[in-house]
């Protein structure tokens, strides 16, 4: 019985060393969250129910729980980064037309000017009219790199 117990001490402390391990391997991936294992008591039981003076059997991992708080902002050389500060993530179109959410901020432009990742997926948000007002609609991001018609200054 004993020896049972203490298969379930290594095998709990296993689990917890591959959870570290994941955070540590992760580290410097963008967006990553760290992950926790949480722990609960296993206790001995009989038909009659759990005895008061009984010892118990050992230990379980109930869950490994992902920690959302807030990461380092850094900045990159890439204008097109971005990052979130605070809760929340950004908005994906896969190429088969899902949604997918992510916090990594890493993005790119394709050949026709939409905002992606390195999966390729497409950054959505609210759009803006040609005023910069922003509309109730969500759509994928483009970054118009046509010429742009010039405009006066009206303020100085």
């Amino acid at each position: 019985m004993s020896f049972e117990v203490a298969v379930t001490g290594m095998n709990a402390a296993t689990a917890d060393l591959e959870v570290i391990s994941n955070n540590i391997a992760n580290s410097n991936t963008n967006g990553f969250k760290r992950s926790r294992a949480e722990f609960a008591d296993v206790y001995a039981a009989s038909d009659l129910g759990v005895a008061k003076n009984s010892t118990g059997e050992g230990v379980r991992v109930t869950n490994v729980r992902q920690q959302y708080t807030q990461g380092e902002v850094n900045f990159t050389e890439n204008n097109l980064d971005l990052a979130i500060s605070g809760g929340g993530f950004f908005r994906l179109n896969d190429s088969s037309g899902g949604v997918e959410f992510s916090r990594a901020g890493t993005f790119g432009m394709d050949r026709d000017g939409y905002l992606i990742n390195g999966s390729e997926q497409r950054l959505t948000g609210y759009q803006s009219d040609d005023k910069g007002k922003i509309l109730p609609t969500l759509g994928e991001m483009t970054i118009d790199t046509s010429d742009l018609t010039p405009r006066a200054s009206e303020n100085i």
